[in-house]
């Protein structure tokens, strides 16, 4: 049996392989909900050289069993899964085999990686840059974490930076900056085994920010510099863009269920009515008018005719606006001491189901001080008005994430030939059936 860990596999490859041609399906694992797209990949090009998109299924289910991101009761994961993916592939008339799967689990840590090698004044081949990465992830080896995406985000040639291809150019020392993103082992092996229980295959792995900064933001911010904010409803994920390129990516274990808890603890009220009361009252910032605006909140325990305690607004704006506010500080904190918040320049885009709630603009581009849009989904067709906006981003970001194909990081002792060894991401879906 092949014990070889996910750490030993870059899932950062070549276009995701399908049973069918040009038929991808997303899978977002999320605390909140689980959402499934399966989309078909059609022919032509758009400006960023992607192929266009569009979605022949839909399925989303309320998440059950996730905790933070990661998984605490396998049953409940598992049949979240599969109630999420039969939707959408009735929807499609597909039955789908295969999984691209965001995460935001196990604490996902970046580190950049920088190595060089000698070229004796020869022209850069495919083969000198296939060394080198290769070297930097078999150098790279974080103790008891999996590799999930390792990104070449800055060549060298003698010396000087911002090569973004270096194949062909003539010099004497080559070197890369590779962008490790990894994640704790545990709740990595935990989700993978929950969708492998479902009988599907993973066909790639990418990080929940990372696939909704691809879903989200247009090319000239990703060049100019851009920080992605994806409020889930356990975690709050964020990616820092430049040149291209993720180069930095964290997570924050606070999310929209926080919100929905605090509500619950401070009004006495169940958590589903907590929840409605978010959606359809909540704000983060106060008005004039929300002393005057009475709410019902059905107490704990008590039927709603007999035991409704009314309320003014300004009372819930006063739950929601601190924790919202402590999320907010931790990413600009954590945007600050990662050094990464120079080069994030002066825009935000704010993703995910918690991006919603009225106010979360104004509120994040007080406390950044940076300017701020909501980003909804884009380059994808087919998509239904409900599942077009932010807290989808993360799902559609995966049909795009598909076709991202970066010069594979090959482990030492691995055959590089794509016919020999089914690719990387075929060699996953291997290890899983043979490890579980």
């Amino acid at each position: 049996m092949n014990m070889m860990s996910l750490g030993n596999k870059n899932m950062q490859g070549r276009p995701v392989s399908s049973s069918r041609p040009g038929i991808v399906t997303a899978l977002d694992i999320g605390t909140s909900k689980i959402a499934c797209f399966i989309a078909k990949i059609e022919p032509g090009r758009m400006a960023d050289g992607l192929h266009p998109v569009r979605v022949l299924g839909i399925g989303h289910q309320v998440s059950r069993g996730m905790r933070g991101g990661a998984v605490v009761n396998m049953d409940e994961t598992e049949e979240a899964i599969r109630v999420a993916v039969d939707a959408a592939e009735r929807m499609a008339g597909i039955t789908v085999k295969e999984v691209v799967v965001s995460v935001s689990c196990g604490e996902l840590k970046s580190q950049t990686v920088a190595v060089k090698s000698s070229l004796t004044g020869q022209a850069v081949s495919d083969e000198d840059v296939q060394r080198l990465l290769a070297h930097a992830r078999v150098h790279y080896k974080p103790e008891g974490r999996d590799v999930l995406h390792a990104i070449p985000v800055n060549y060298a040639v003698d010396g000087s930076r911002g090569v973004r291809a270096p194949q062909g150019m003539f010099g004497e020392q080559l070197g890369v900056e590779v962008h490790m993103v990894s994640a704790v082992k545990g709740p990595l092996r935990n989700l993978a085994l929950c969708i492998e229980r479902c009988h599907l295959d993973i066909a790639g792995i990418a990080a929940a920010p990372y696939a909704a900064g691809l879903s989200a933001l247009v090319e000239d911010e990703k060049d100019l510099g851009v920080t992605l904010i994806d409020m889930g409803g356990g975690t709050t994920s964020l990616a820092v863009f430049f040149e291209g390129v993720m180069v930095y990516c964290d997570v924050i274990p606070i999310g929209g269920i926080h919100i929905t808890n605090d509500i619950a603890r401070g009004l006495s009220t169940p958590l589903a009515h907590a929840e409605r009361m978010k959606t359809l009252y909540g704000s983060a910032l106060a008005s004039p008018s929300d002393e005057r605006e009475l709410i019902d909140v059905p107490q704990v325990g008590e039927s709603d005719s007999d035991g409704a305690n009314h309320i003014p607004r300004s009372m819930l704006t006063g739950i929601i606006q601190p924790r919202l506010e402590e999320t907010l500080e931790l990413v600009r904190d954590r945007l600050e001491a990662s050094g990464y918040g120079r080069i994030a320049g002066r825009r935000v885009v704010l993703t995910g189901g918690a991006a919603q709630l009225n106010g979360a603009r104004e509120l994040a581009a007080r406390i950044l001080d940076k300017q701020v849009r909501v980003g909804h989904p884009l380059k994808v067709t087919g998509l239904a008005e409900s599942t077009a906006g932010p807290a989808f981003a993360a799902c559609a970001g995966l049909l795009a994430y598909s076709q991202v194909s970066p010069l594979e990081i090959l482990s030492g002792g691995e055959d590089p030939d794509p016919e020999h060894s089914g690719g990387q991401l075929r060699r996953l879906g291997r290890w899983l059936k043979e490890n579980f």
